[in-house]
C-alpha cells in the first residue's frame, strides 16, 4: 500500500483521538506531517508512513455544517490541488461553494456507519467486546439482584431481604434493628448502593456518633465503594477560607458525628439548605424523646427527616429503652401516622394477637385447628376478610392447603403495620452463629502494681502498665503467658486486643524481636494502607503473621473470622466494646468455636470486671441484648469496687446483676414481637434473592471479560495468587485512564471468598467501579462501533459484502426510572447481503466469529470507500427493517410495566384499606412513576449501536 497523499488544507480525522475534531494539514516535512486541530486548539506531528489518521471526504447527498453554522447539502464535490471543493445548496435554498478548510472543526463521527465512512475501522475484536458489553449491560440491568452484586459482603439471607424489600420501594423510611452482629450497617449499605448504583438518590448524609465515624468510613468504601467526605471543625473552616460556600455542598456524600452536626445552629442550617436523597442515623437510640419535651439531637434530626425523603434509622436497641422511646424513632419515619402515643401502644397489643394467629397457622396440625376451631376462622376473617379467605375455607377437607395457608400467613405479615418500617432480626432467628468459650488465666500481681491499682484514676487502675516505660514487658506476668501460649499454639492464628495503641506496640516489638513470633501490629495510630497491610499479612495463607495485636481500633470495622483465639490482654469497662472486640471473630462464616483467653490477676479490678462479664451478665458466652441496660443501672457500684475491691461487695454486685438480667431477658423474651421477626426476614424470598444474587454475579464470566477489556485498553496484568491480580495503568493505553483504576494500581480478585479475608483486594463485581466504569466507556462511546473483515462462505461468490448490524434500544430517560426493567427486549441483529437478501436467521454472530479473518487498516479504507454505495444502501435497508419493530418492543414494554408497577399499585391500594401504614404518598409516587415509565416507552425506538462489513473472499 503506497504512503497516503497530504496536502495543506486537507481534512483529516485521528483514529484514535477522534475527540479532537477535524484536523487540518498545516504541512509535510520529509516523512512526518503536521495538522491543527482547531476545535480544541491543539497540534499534532506524525509520521507519515504509520499516521493514525483518516481522509475525511463526504460524498454527494451529505450534509456538512460550515464554521459559521451554515448547512449545505452536497450535490457535487470536485477536487483541486488534492484539497476538496463542495458544491451545493444551504438550509435557505441558495446555492454556495465551500472549500473543505471552511468544514466546521468541531463534527465528530458518532454514528457507526459516519465512522465508517469516515474511514475509522476498529479492530474486530474490539467490536466483539461492544457486542458483548451490550449483552452483558441488557442482563445485569434486568436482574432482579440490580445494584444488590457490589458488596463485598457475605451472601446472608437476612441481610438481602431487607436491602431488597426496602430499596425496591418509591420511599424508603425505614427502622433497620437487627441484634449485635447481625449487621444493620451491611444493610444499610446494600440499601445505600443499590439506590445510588440506579440513579435513584445522588446525595446521602450519613450522621453517626462521634466514635463511629472513622468505622463508617471505611465500612463504606471497604465494602460498598462509596467515598464518603467526611465534615468535622476543621474541614469546615478550611471549606469556607477557600470560598466553597456551603461545606455540605462540597460532597454528594457526607458523613459526620451527631455533635458536630447538633452543636452548633449554623451547621445545623447548613445541613437543612443542602438538601438530601436519604439520610442515614446510626445508634438512633441516643435521640431522646419524651411527651413533654424533645432532646435538642432528637429536634434536630427530626426536622432533617422531615425535608428528606428517605430516612435509615439504626438501633440494636429499639425497644429497650421502653415502648415510649421506640414509638419516638417510629414518629421520625412518619409523624402523620405515629402521631399519638396512646394509640400506638393500644395498636401495639393489638400485634400480639395476630402475632399468636400467625404462630398457630405454623403448628403442624393447622388443619386440624382450622376444622375444630371455628374461633379461628373467624379471627383470620376478620383480619383477612370473606373473600381472601374463600379458597382456604373450601380446600380444608381434603384439598391442599399447604399453599393457601402460606398466603394467608404472608397477608397477614404484610397488614402488620410496624413491619414495614421496621425490621429486627435476632441471633436466635437467624442462627449459624459459633458457639463461644472462655478460659481463665490467674495470674500473680506484680509487686510493681501495687500503688497504681489502689489509684483514684479508673483508667489508671484498668491498664496499670501505662504508667511504665517499656520495663513493664521484663516482668508484666501476662507477658510470660502470652509468649507461652503462643508457642504452644503456634499453628493456629490469633487475634489479641488491648485497650491502648502503645500497650499494642510494645507488646508486637517484644513478640517480632525477642521471641521470634510472626507478629503484626494495628492501632489507629497507622495509616489506612499501613492498617490493610497489617490485616493482609495476618489473613494470608503462606508466610503470614501468627498473631495480630489490635488496639481498641482493632474491635471496630474489622473481622477476622478465619482466626477461632481471641486473647484479650485487658477488659474494656463497657459491655458493648466488649461484645465488640468478641464480635470480630463470633460471626456468620466462622467454622469453630469461638475460644476468648483472658490474663487477669487476682483479686484486682480486672478479676471484677471479668467476674461481672462472666458470672453477672454472661458476656462471653453469649450477646447479652440486655448488657447496657444492666451496665448503666450498675455502674456505680461496678466502679466502687473497682477501686476498692471488696469479696463480699462483689458476691452481692453478682447476684443483683444476676437477679436484674434475668428480669430483663424474660420481659425482652416476652415483648419479643414473632410478627415482626418473620417479616424481617421470608425464608423464601430472602433464598430467592440470595439465588438471584448468585447468578446475577458470574464471577467466571466477569473475569473472562475483564481480561478482554484489560487487553484492549492496554492495562498492565500481573498474576498475584491463583484467585488475585494486580492491575496497573499501561503506558500506552488509547484513553487517558480507566474509572476505578488509579495511577499507583490496585490488587484484585473476582472470587468473593478471598475478598472477604483480604480487605486490601478490590473485589471485582459487575458493580465495581472499574467493571461498571469500563462497560460504560466500550458502551456509550464510539468503541469497537464498526469492523471489517474477511470470511470464506461457500454458498456465497467472492466479492460478496455482507454488512451484520446490531441495533439497541435508544433510552434516554432518568436512570431513577430503572426502564431496563421494562425493555425486555435489549438489541436486534439483522444480516444483508449487497444484494438485499436478509440473512438474519441463516447466518450467525457465531459463524462469522469463526471464519472472521483479520483485513489491515489501510485495505479497509480502501474498500469501504469504494463500496460506499453499496454499504450505505444495506445500512438503510437494516434501520427500515429495524423501524418495523419498534411498536412490538414499546408493546411488551408497556405490558412489563403495567405487570411490575400497575400490579404493585393495586396491592398498595387494597393494603392501604387495611393497613394504617401505608402512606398516600408512596402510592401517588407510584403512581407518578407509572405514568413517567409510559411517557418513557413512547420514545424508545431502536437505534444502529454497531456494524460489520464482512467481504466473501
Amino acid at each position: 500500500m503506497s504512503r497516503p497523499q497530504f496536502s495543506p488544507g486537507q481534512r483529516w480525522i485521528s483514529n484514535t483521538e477522534s475527540e479532537l475534531g477535524l484536523g487540518v494539514v498545516v504541512e509535510q516535512t520529509g516523512r512526518s506531517v503536521t495538522l491543527n486541530f482547531p476545535a480544541v486548539e491543539e497540534q499534532r506531528t506524525y509520521a507519515v508512513t504509520n499516521a493514525p489518521l483518516s481522509r475525511v471526504e463526504y460524498p454527494v447527498g451529505d450534509k456538512v455544517r460550515t464554521t459559521s453554522g451554515i448547512e449545505l447539502q452536497i450535490t457535487e464535490r470536485q477536487e483541486l490541488n488534492g484539497c476538496l471543493f463542495y458544491h451545493g445548496t444551504d438550509q435557505h435554498g441558495e446555492s454556495l461553494t465551500l472549500a473543505e478548510l471552511e468544514l466546521d472543526s468541531r463534527v465528530r463521527f458518532s454514528k457507526p456507519q459516519d465512522r465508517l465512512f469516515a474511514g475509522q475501522v476498529d479492530k474486530n475484536n474490539a467490536f466483539l467486546l461492544r457486542v458483548d458489553t451490550q449483552e452483558h449491560l441488557q442482563r445485569h440491568r434486568q436482574s432482579e439482584a440490580y445494584g444488590l452484586l457490589g458488596g463485598r459482603v457475605q451472601l446472608l439471607p437476612h441481610q438481602y431481604f431487607i436491602a431488597s424489600q426496602v430499596a425496591r420501594r418509591p420511599v424508603q423510611r425505614v427502622l433497620l434493628a437487627d441484634e449485635v452482629g447481625l449487621g444493620k450497617t451491611v444493610e444499610a449499605g446494600l440499601i445505600m448502593h443499590q439506590l445510588l448504583f440506579s440513579g435513584r438518590a445522588q446525595r446521602v448524609l450519613i450522621v453517626v456518633p462521634d466514635s463511629l465515624v472513622h468505622q463508617w468510613l471505611v465500612e463504606m468504601l471497604r465494602r460498598f465503594n462509596l467515598r464518603f467526605s467526611i465534615l468535622d471543625p476543621l474541614r469546615c473552616v478550611a471549606l469556607e477560607a477557600a470560598g466553597e460556600g456551603n461545606p455540605f455542598e462540597s460532597a454528594q456524600l457526607v458523613l459526620c458525628s451527631l455533635s458536630f452536626l447538633t452543636g452548633d445552629d449554623e451547621r445545623h442550617r447548613a445541613a437543612m439548605d443542602a438538601g438530601w436523597d436519604l439520610l442515614v442515623v446510626d445508634e438512633a437510640h441516643h435521640l431522646g424523646w419524651s411527651e413533654e419535651a424533645a432532646s435538642h439531637s432528637y429536634n434536630a434530626i427530626e426536622s432533617l427527616a422531615k425535608a428528606t425523603p428517605g430516612l435509615l434509622l439504626l438501633t440494636a436497641t429499639p425497644e429497650q429503652l421502653g415502648q415510649d422511646g421506640h414509638f419516638a424513632r417510629l414518629r421520625l419515619l412518619d409523624p402523620d401516622r405515629y402521631h399519638d402515643l396512646q394509640a400506638f401502644r393500644d395498636e401495639e397489643s393489638e400485634y400480639r394477637t395476630i402475632s399468636n394467629l400467625v404462630q398457630r397457622l405454623q403448628a403442624e396440625d393447622v388443619r386440624d385447628q382450622l376444622r375444630d376451631a371455628p374461633e379461628l376462622l373467624a379471627s383470620l376473617e376478620h383480619y383477612l376478610g370473606e373473600t381472601a379467605l374463600a379458597p382456604l375455607r373450601a380446600e380444608l377437607e381434603d384439598g391442599d392447603i399447604v399453599h393457601l395457608v402460606a398466603d394467608a400467613i404472608a397477608s397477614l405479615l404484610d397488614r402488620h403495620g410496624t413491619g414495614r418500617v421496621l425490621f429486627r432480626n435476632t441471633r436466635e432467628g437467624v442462627q449459624g452463629f459459633p458457639k463461644r468459650e472462655l478460659y481463665r488465666y490467674p495470674l500473680v500481681q506484680p509487686e510493681a502494681y501495687a500503688d497504681v491499682l489502689v489509684d483514684t484514676n479508673l483508667d489508671a487502675v484498668l491498664h496499670p502498665e501505662a504508667g511504665f516505660d517499656d520495663d513493664w514487658l521484663d516482668w508484666d506476668p501476662r507477658v510470660e503467658w502470652l509468649c507461652e501460649w503462643l508457642r504452644e499454639h503456634r499453628a493456629d492464628k490469633t487475634l489479641v486486643i488491648c485497650a491502648r495503641k502503645n500497650t499494642a506496640r510494645a507488646l508486637e516489638k517484644q513478640l517480632r524481636l525477642f521471641e521470634g513470633v510472626k507478629a503484626a501490629v494495628f492501632h489507629e495510630g497507622m495509616s489506612l494502607l499501613e492498617r490493610d497491610r497489617a490485616a493482609a499479612y495476618f489473613a494470608d495463607e503462606d508466610d503470614s503473621a501468627q498473631v495480630l495485636i489490635c488496639s481498641e481500633i482493632g474491635s471496630e470495622g474489622r473481622n477476622f473470622q478465619f482466626a477461632h483465639h481471641l486473647v484479650l490482654f485487658d477488659l474494656p469497662l463497657n459491655p458493648d466494646l466488649l461484645e465488640q472486640r468478641i464480635g470480630r471473630l463470633d460471626r456468620i462464616g466462622q467454622r469453630n468455636d469461638v475460644q476468648i483467653h483472658v490474663p487477669y490477676f487476682e483479686q484486682s479490678p480486672q478479676a471484677v470486671l471479668l467476674n461481672w462479664f462472666d458470672l453477672g451478665i454472661n458476656a462471653f458466652k453469649r450477646n447479652n441484648p440486655a448488657g447496657q441496660a444492666l451496665f448503666q443501672q450498675f455502674a456505680p457500684a461496678l466502679r466502687e469496687l473497682l477501686l476498692c475491691y471488696d469479696d463480699a461487695q462483689l458476691q452481692q454486685l453478682l447476684d443483683d446483676t444476676r437477679h436484674r438480667a434475668d428480669e430483663l431477658l424474660e420481659q425482652l423474651q416476652a415483648g419479643r414481637d414473632r410478627l415482626l421477626e418473620l417479616n424481617s426476614c421470608q425464608p423464601e424470598p430472602a433464598a430467592r434473592m440470595i439465588e438471584h444474587v448468585a447468578e446475577a454475579s458470574r464471577s467466571l464470566e466477569l473475569a473472562s471479560y475483564m481480561e478482554r477489556v484489560f487487553d484492549l485498553f492496554g492495562v498492565e496484568q500481573q498474576t498475584h495468587g491463583p484467585d488475585s491480580m494486580v492491575l496497573h495503568p499501561g503506558n500506552h493505553m488509547p484513553v487517558s485512564s480507566l474509572p476505578g483504576l488509579p495511577e499507583d494500581g490496585i490488587t484484585a480478585t473476582f472470587q468473593r471468598t478471598l475478598a472477604l479475608s483480604r480487605e486490601d483486594m478490590q473485589f471485582l463485581t459487575w458493580e465495581h467501579p472499574l467493571v461498571s466504569g469500563s462497560m460504560e466507556l466500550v458502551s456509550e462511546g464510539e468503541f469497537g462501533n464498526t469492523a471489517l473483515c474477511s470470511l470464506k462462505l461457500p454458498p456465497l461468490p467472492p466479492g460478496t459484502l455482507l454488512l451484520e448490524a446490531f441495533f439497541t434500544l435508544r433510552c434516554t430517560a432518568p436512570r431513577a426510572l430503572q426502564m431496563q426493567r421494562y425493555l425486555g427486549q435489549h438489541s436486534v441483529r439483522l444480516v444483508f447481503d449487497n444484494n438485499g437478501n436478509n440473512l438474519s436467521g441463516i447466518i450467525a454472530h457465531g459463524h462469522i466469529n469463526k471464519l472472521a479473518e483479520r483485513v489491515g487498516r489501510r485495505t479497509a479504507q480502501s474498500l469501504v470507500s469504494h463500496a460506499r454505495p453499496q454499504i450505505a444502501e444495506m445500512v438503510e435497508r437494516a434501520e427500515t427493517l429495524a423501524a418495523t419493530q419498534d411498536e412490538q418492543v414499546r408493546e411488551q414494554a408497556r405490558a412489563r410495566a403495567d405487570e411490575l408497577l400497575g400490579a404493585e399499585i393495586v396491592r398498595m391500594r387494597a393494603l392501604a384499606q387495611v393497613n394504617p401504614n401505608i402512606r398516600d404518598e408512596e402510592i401517588a409516587l407510584l403512581e407518578q412513576q407509572l405514568e413517567q415509565v409510559r411517557a418513557q416507552i413512547d420514545l424508545v425506538h431502536l437505534e444502529l449501536d454497531a456494524l460489520r462489513i464482512a467481504v466473501v473472499e
